[in-house]
């Protein structure tokens, strides 16, 4: 019991603590007040939840077999339990088609990313349909079915045994977000891969253009600004401007090479387009982790839920169903360190934010 209780105790405090981190974060700093990072605000909430209300009230029932606390609040914390952890598996949805549409729909994405409302209505559209789910059933089941399968002892909904409303239920919170993920994923991997091909030609393409046209030492371009009668402030400014490309062709070719007008802005215009395709491949890595933690986590719960109720318990060990349940809850410390701390903007938000607070406590 010692062993549980310091290994449940880790686990409230990292998931508390994470997830506090990326709301403070928020808060504290303006530039992420944009939708995309709505959504993994909103992904926070949820987990916060989990780890500092639901997981608190599970523990002396895990530990005494009992539930002490009555069953009005048995209800509420399921009602919650239930509703956070489907409002989670939402928002990573929500999170994956946001980072579809920018990869694939770049323009689109910027346009949306200032409009706020658009941003609530998918929130909040995420928070009605989570609670649609199970809450109703916890609520209002007792008044369809009369027989009672428990004891005032144990706090189950009344559906536990009902493998019909389970299935149906598990389909809607696991496996239609899992295809839409895993949908989301596939896009933007075929998408880059599209993108990696076309990439290779047009800058081949590009670059021997503009060396057949111009091939001069980076010294004569300097001296040709000067001689022209230009002040120091432009030349520092055309300077700046033409530097990156003559050292990417140097590179390239081993010499110094001079571009001017439509042929640097060209080369320019490819090198933008490598930097996005770079940044949407580090996108499409994490959005691949994200769809394998979310099926390690979630599968074996929604498979075993309704094994478990079709058979009535003689199938499947109580100790596997508590494994899966936990593994459930494990999701909800995971997703702090798999979401915002893979972002540079809240990287810098966290170290502002340890700053701030540190600094104030000592």
């Amino acid at each position: 019991m010692v062993l549980w209780t310091v290994h449940i105790s880790f686990f409230i405090l990292v998931t508390v603590f994470g997830n506090t981190l990326v709301i403070v974060a928020f808060i504290e700093d303006r530039r992420l007040r944009n939708q995309s990072n709505f959504f993994l605000l909103n992904l926070a909430i949820c987990d916060f939840f989990i780890g500092a209300f639901c997981v608190p009230l599970y523990v002396p029932y895990m530990f005494t077999g009992k539930w002490i606390l009555g069953n009005i609040c048995c209800k509420l914390w399921l009602v919650i339990d239930n509703l956070m952890c489907t409002a989670s598996a939402l928002s990573v949805v929500l999170i994956s088609y946001d980072r579809f549409l920018s990869v694939t729909m770049a323009i689109k994405h910027r346009c949306q990313q200032n409009k706020h409302s658009q941003t609530v209505l998918k929130m909040a559209a995420v928070w009605i349909l989570s609670s649609l789910v199970y809450s109703p059933a916890i609520l209002f089941w007792e008044y369809f079915d009369h027989d009672k399968i428990t004891s005032d002892t144990v706090c189950v909904p009344g559906f536990y045994y009902n493998w019909h409303f389970l299935l149906g239920a598990s389909t809607f919170d696991f496996i239609l977000p899992l295809t839409s993920i895993s949908f989301f994923n596939l896009s933007i991997y075929w998408n880059i891969q599209t993108r990696s091909k076309n990439k290779k030609h047009t800058v081949v393409s590009s670059i021997s253009s503009n060396k057949t046209e111009a091939q001069v030492g980076l010294s004569v371009l300097s001296n040709n600004i000067l001689n022209n009668g230009i002040d120091s402030t432009e030349t520092k400014r055309k300077m700046a401007k033409t530097l990156p490309t003559l050292l990417t062709l140097n590179r390239c070719f081993g010499k110094d090479i001079k571009l001017y007008g439509s042929q640097t802005e060209s080369v320019q215009s490819n090198t933008i387009r490598i930097i996005n395709l770079s940044q949407d491949k580090k996108m499409a890595k994490s959005l691949s982790v994200l769809v394998g933690v979310f099926f390690i986590c979630w599968a074996p719960y929604s498979l075993l839920m309704v094994i478990r109720a079709a058979c009535h318990d003689y199938c499947a060990d109580s100790y596997w169903y508590e494994i899966t349940f936990w593994l459930l809850w494990v999701n909800s410390s995971i997703n702090p360190f798999l979401y915002p701390l893979c972002h540079a903007s809240f990287k810098k938000a966290f170290i502002k934010v340890f700053y701030k607070y540190l600094c104030r406590c000592s």
